[in-house]
């Protein structure tokens, strides 16, 4: 006879799940029993989104379903970031949450709520489980839910009185995952759609990505000549110092390049939706009237044709498509040398670090450290106008190399790094955050210090969300309103929990700083203070200001 708390846990195990995340509460006081003798390690955080970003991160890192644990109530509506994260990144992830006594339901009792109504939307699958004779069934199928075709996040809300009753029912063994190849019908279609093509671009995005993956995409673009541009935050794909790497379709995309995917007359999509942000808002490619052939592979069926009609629609895994066409490259392919050499020139061009005001200059810390960093680095970051000079100019050469959140979500980078810094404690480990977003998980420096997590934070402090002041600026030029921030010093806050703490003012001194921050063997936090005019890598406070005062003219 097992209490629920056990049944959950040996689920676990059997899953082969090694390391869970959660902030503890009274209503899964049982899982929590369970986890004691599992040698599962629990990491506890010090806020629930905290917890299921971290969740997510580890998931997205190793490809294995990411684990959290959450009360009821104020609990689960603090984790909710994390599942929205998940949602729109596509990322395996489980969240149990704590539930009321079923004895007590539909009487508004303490932190009562529908998690099916709550999450119905937000979660790939959410439910509650009343019969613990039942809890293999659902542990099984949330698994398969969350790793079949689009992967997702699933919750799962466990009444209290259902966790610690007992029950002898026999556990159900691990998912086994289908086995697919793809036929080699769906192989010849894409060579066949590529062969008439004088333009094509390969766009690659979504989820399912491994190392090998990441070396059977270098393969195929080497062996056939096809240009590669990733989607927004994907960029550790394939090595960004690859000939054929044409660059990223995200936020503020180069210019050249958005040029150039209106101008392929053929594309392979691998993995990715092709969302708003990849095709600028749908108007370099519109769903309507896309212009072009359109070779789509992605893992679930339902998402092809969903907003744009392919002329080849594959259902797999990106992954295994790339690993089947780079053992398959027939020959006679088009010549596409030129395209192909002008679309990586373009990326070169752009990478070019362009001067911003300020005596620290960001576009040189992301090409001092995009140098001297190890192959293996992850880089890790949130949402903010920081973000666009790390995606501009910090180039990743290796999978994994990069986590951050698609759907833009703040505070994401620094429990993504301490994630990314437990699993790979011997690789470097690098957070990129804004004064505004790391203000939203830093608490988490806690959680850092107490499991030995040793990342390196960037803080650029500008001292406002940059991105919101931004768009004020354009619409609402000089009225400054509820953008600007007051902060800690952060050298001083690291050091409070233990760790290293340094604030850089000259670009000149920031190497020195952060081998420093790296020979500290802590968690470390280098705070970089700019110039309040450096706003965007490509235009200054001023600039922007004026150009909004400029379109309000009548």
């Amino acid at each position: 006879m097992r209490h629920g708390g056990q049944i959950l846990v040996d689920h676990l195990k059997a899953q082969g799940i090694r390391r869970v995340f959660s902030v503890p509460g009274e209503s899964f006081l049982a899982a929590l029993d369970g986890l004691h003798d599992s040698a599962i390690q629990n990491i506890v955080c010090r806020h629930e989104g905290g917890a299921a970003m971290m969740a997510e991160a580890h998931a997205k890192l190793t490809g294995e379903v990411g684990i959290a644990f959450v009360t009821r109530g104020p609990g689960a509506t603090n984790a909710a970031a994390g599942i929205h994260i998940a949602k729109q990144d596509s990322t395996p992830m489980i969240l149990f949450v704590g539930q009321i006594d079923t004895g007590h339901r539909d009487r508004e009792a303490f932190q009562e709520l529908d998690y099916r109504a709550t999450f119905g939307d937000l979660a790939k699958w959410a439910t509650e489980i009343d019969d613990i004779r039942r809890l293999p069934e659902y542990l099984s199928r949330a698994f398969h839910v969350a790793q079949s075709g689009r992967p997702g996040p699933v919750v799962l809300a466990l009444p209290e009185n259902m966790l610690s009753s007992r029950a002898d029912i026999p556990d159900l063994p691990a998912r086994k995952p289908p086995l697919l190849a793809p036929a080699e019908s769906q192989i010849q279609a894409v060579w066949q759609a590529l062969m008439t093509a004088q333009k094509p671009l390969i766009v690659v995005g979504g989820p399912h990505w491994s190392p090998q993956a990441a070396r059977d995409l270098a393969d195929l673009a080497t062996g056939s000549g096809l240009p590669v541009a990733v989607t927004f935050r994907r960029q550790d794909r394939i090595d960004n110092r690859h000939p054929n790497y044409a660059g990223d379709l995200g936020v503020g995309m180069n210019p050249a390049l958005a040029q150039r995917l209106a101008q392929a007359d053929c594309l392979l999509v691998l993995g990715s939706r092709l969302g708003d942000i990849a095709t600028g808002g749908y108007e370099i490619l519109d769903p309507a009237a896309p212009g072009k052939t359109l070779i789509h592979i992605h893992a679930d069926p339902d998402e092809l044709g969903r907003v744009f009609r392919p002329d080849v629609a594959i259902p797999h895994a990106a992954p295994a498509m790339t690993a089947a066409l780079a053992t398959s490259i027939p020959q006679g392919l088009p010549d596409w040398a030129d395209w192909t050499r002008d679309a990586n020139a373009a990326y070169r061009a752009w990478c070019a670090p362009r001067e911003t005001p300020g005596d620290v200059k960001l576009e040189q810390v992301m090409r001092h450290l995009s140098d001297i960093l190890p192959d293996d680095a992850i880089a890790t970051n949130g949402a903010g106008n920081y973000a666009a000079w790390m995606h501009r100019y910090f180039r990743p050469r290796a999978y994994p190399g990069q986590l951050a959140p698609t759907s833009g979500s703040m505070g994401y980078g620094f429990p993504a790094a301490v994630a990314a810094s437990l699993e790979h404690p011997d690789k470097t480990v690098i957070c990129f955050a804004g004064d505004g977003c790391f203000q939203m998980t830093l608490n988490e420096l806690s959680t850092a210090r107490q499991f030995g997590a040793t990342p390196i934070v960037i803080v650029a402090n500008n001292g406002r969300y940059g991105t919101i002041r931004m768009h004020q600026e354009r619409h609402y030029p000089a009225r400054v309103s509820g953008t600007d921030l007051f902060n800690p010093d952060y050298a001083a806050l690291a050091q409070a929990y233990g760790g290293h703490g340094e604030t850089v003012t000259r670009t000149a001194d920031f190497p020195a700083a952060f081998q420093r921050a790296k020979d500290a063997g802590t968690v470390a936090v280098i705070e970089l203070r700019l110039d309040s005019q450096a706003l965007t890598p490509g235009a200054s406070l001023d600039a922007i200001r004026a150009q909004g005062q400029q379109s309000q003219k009548p």
